[in-house]
């Protein structure tokens, strides 16, 4: 390895590492606007020039100067100071002075190297130049005079998002950064180009002109909006949130986030339950919180135990689903379920419906066989690390189900399950190019298992991996993709049906005829609220949604931003949200509302505090505690049924509409803007691909 000198220290580096890339490993600040690690190096702001010698008698960009053996580096000598005010100089000729209207302001790279390596004075006179601003859809707030052409916007659009949709026109001082097609991007990950934006030339549209940083309270949390769990940062001023920006996360999503999950917070303000309800004459009436949980009370006196049912909705946390498992044991009730969607999962095997090999896993993946999923839709930060692993060449992508762009190339096989079963029975090429894979992988969406041979679906896939070498000791290429971030939890507490109990779908088919008379939602909005019959329903969640306007009993609860809670990612994760702000008015934290009610029913909780539900979580399942950790290898074993009959239909999208999955993004201005944006874009011929 070659070994350099920097400022008079010696360091050993490897072969192929940058100058910039060695001076980061001494701590040497180098300043920077075009570079980003990861993104390709484009040396166009010059801004990180280093002196080297041996070498040509000037400074030279350091981003893309690799290392070599005897080099000696100065980043601070007269000729480096003088390179660096010349540079950010001429970044300045054009720039506008928009300091005090910019949104930018307080967060931005040209602000804090202007005063940390600029000069004091300005040698231009003539007049800056004005470039007009460029529509980029309802997310993104453009100003492009600002824009100093570093490009990080275009490099991430083409590399990381895989919609090559950015790019420059024109030369020199004429040269603008546009669209190509003058339209919306289409892309669901475009958020992320304002967090790269060095300047002030994208800022976010929907939080223009809100807040200042410095005004903002800033909480470390995770997202629950898809089953990744995000790590994000809310920042909120008063009792609102703001806006949510990502944290750095390697291992789930690198320093990425989808747009739902970061423009979706405005959904957050509005349409909420503040106080509880209850239904009187046909009518929902606000009620005290003793009235609801008396009408509660008065109706579950009248109801035998086998009629009553519990069904767990995508955001409820684990506390809450444990506080009401426990509620529900206690009632001797069996009928009860977290799958809203009747996916077919096996709880008894936690391999069965976990993401195996993990998202950074897939990184070392070879072979990839898409089934019933849009990883795009159902999770955009993980399809862009499947991109990232194909950009190395090193993977080989293939798909069974409806046919989409996933900004990736794939061979597509078929659409429905008689593709699979020829691929597990060894009748189709694919199968060889799996079996001759060092790390083959398979993800198995909710498409595929939310059927009614899902129990089929999921045993030919174990078949698969098992006889194409995906389960070893080393490597597990069985992945299931769930969309919903209180999936996984509620599978590990046994949020299912008890013995003789019914699923979710054979609730509400029995509400529907009478043999179900009290149903429990818990954070559930994703199911037929009009099958429920005549049954008398409690809704307990935080959206004025479907499940609220069905019910006969409103229990306020918080939302995600508002509690301390678990949850578990797609991948066996456990990861906490942690409160930003209060609930609004009368609103409480999920498992408290269930341990208020299970002390007017007579039957108290054994738990009072949060510490307490959670030391209940970790005696059913010792994973809870180990919180923000990675998750442990689950053991295999046999699951689903392989020999049941499948249906001949094609695998149909779990998500159809990737800005709507749930009642925060349902409540979104801004979510709804974007799909009125995405069906114009489609009904005029574009690619946009969501509904």
């Amino acid at each position: 390895m070659p070994k350099l000198t920097i400022d008079g220290v010696e360091i050993e580096v490897e072969a192929g590492t940058t100058v910039l890339q060695a001076c980061e490993r001494l701590g040497i600040e180098i300043p920077r606007f075009c570079y980003h690690d990861r993104l390709s190096i484009a040396g166009n702001c010059r801004m990180c020039l280093v002196e080297v010698s041996p070498g040509p008698p000037k400074a030279q960009a350091s981003c893309a100067l690799p290392v070599a053996d005897g080099m000696t580096v100065k980043t601070d000598s007269p000729m480096v100071r003088k390179a660096r005010r010349g540079v950010m100089e001429l970044l300045l000729i054009n720039h506008p002075l928009d300091c005090p209207i910019c949104d930018q302001g307080g967060e931005c790279d040209l602000q804090d190297q202007a005063m940390a390596y600029g000069g004091d004075k300005s040698r231009y006179r003539e007049e800056k130049r004005a470039v007009a601003d460029k529509y980029l859809g309802p997310l993104i707030k453009t100003c492009m005079t600002r824009c100093i052409q570093c490009t990080r916007c275009v490099r991430f659009m083409t590399e990381v998002a895989g919609v090559p949709e950015l790019g420059a026109v024109f030369r020199g001082e004429h040269m603008e950064i546009t669209t190509y097609i003058g339209q919306a991007l289409d892309s669901e990950l475009s958020g992320n180009l304002v967090d790269l934006c060095p300047v002030g030339a994208l800022t976010s549209r929907p939080y223009a002109f809100m807040a200042r940083p410095w005004e903002l309270h800033k909480t470390e949390s995770i997202d629950v909006l898809d089953a990744l769990g995000c790590a994000i940062r809310v920042d909120s001023r008063g009792g609102q949130v703001l806006r949510v920006l990502p944290r750095l996360h390697e291992e789930v999503n690198e320093e990425w986030i989808s747009d739902k999950t970061r423009h979706a917070c405005d959904g957050l303000r509005v349409g909420r339950l503040d106080t509880p309800y209850v239904r009187r004459g046909g009518t929902l009436r606000p009620a005290s919180w003793a009235e609801a949980f008396a009408a509660v009370a008065e109706k579950l006196k009248t109801v035998k135990p086998e009629k009553i049912a519990v069904i767990a909705g995508d955001l409820a946390d684990c506390e809450a689903m444990m506080a009401l498992k426990d509620l529900t044991d206690d009632l001797k009730v069996v009928h009860r379920d977290c799958r809203q969607d009747g996916a077919f999962l096996d709880p008894n095997v936690p391999a069965a419906y976990r993401f195996n090999t993990t998202i950074a896993g897939i990184e070392m993946a070879d072979a990839l066989l898409l089934v019933g999923t849009n990883p795009r839709r159902e999770a955009a930060v993980l399809n862009a690390r499947i991109r990232k692993r194909w950009v190395t060449g090193a993977l080989k992508v293939a798909a069974i189900g409806e046919k989409v762009n996933l900004t990736y190339p794939v061979a597509w096989l078929g659409t429905g399950p008689q593709t699979l079963k020829a691929i597990a029975e060894g009748r189709h090429p694919f199968g060889s190019v799996l079996k001759g894979a060092q790390r083959p992988m398979l993800i198995l969406g909710q498409g595929a298992l939310a059927r009614s041979d899902g129990a089929a679906i999921l045993g030919l896939s174990r078949v698969l991996a098992e006889t194409s070498g995906m389960v070893r000791e080393d490597w597990n290429g069985f992945n299931v993709l769930h969309t919903a971030a209180a999936r996984v939890g509620g599978l590990m507490l046994g949020f299912v049906p008890g013995e003789g109990g019914r699923d979710g779908r054979a609730i509400l088919d029995g509400a529907g005829k009478g043999e179900i008379g009290f149903v429990y939602l818990l954070n559930a909005d994703e199911i037929d609220t009009g099958a429920l019959g005549k049954a008398f329903v409690v809704y307990q969640g935080h959206h004025g949604d479907a499940g609220a306007k069905r019910a006969d009993v409103i229990l306020p609860g918080a939302a995600y931003t508002e509690k301390n809670a678990l949850y578990v990612n797609t991948e066996g994760r456990v990861q906490s949200t942690q409160r930003a702000v209060f609930p609004p008015g009368e609103a409480r934290e999920d498992w408290k509302i269930v341990r208020a009610l299970s002390e007017t029913l007579g039957r108290p909780l054994p738990y009072d505090s949060l510490e307490g539900v959670r030391a209940r979580l970790v005696a059913v399942d010792p994973a809870f505690a180990a919180i923000a950790q990675g998750p442990a290898v689950a053991a295999w074993g046999i699951f689903g049924d392989p020999a049941v009959a499948i249906d001949a239909a094609p695998f149909a999208a779990s998500i159809t509409n990737f800005y709507g999955t749930d009642p925060i993004s349902r409540a979104s201005k801004t979510m709804a803007e974007c799909v009125a944006e995405m069906n114009g874009r489609r009904e005029h011929g574009g690619t946009g691909t969501y509904g």
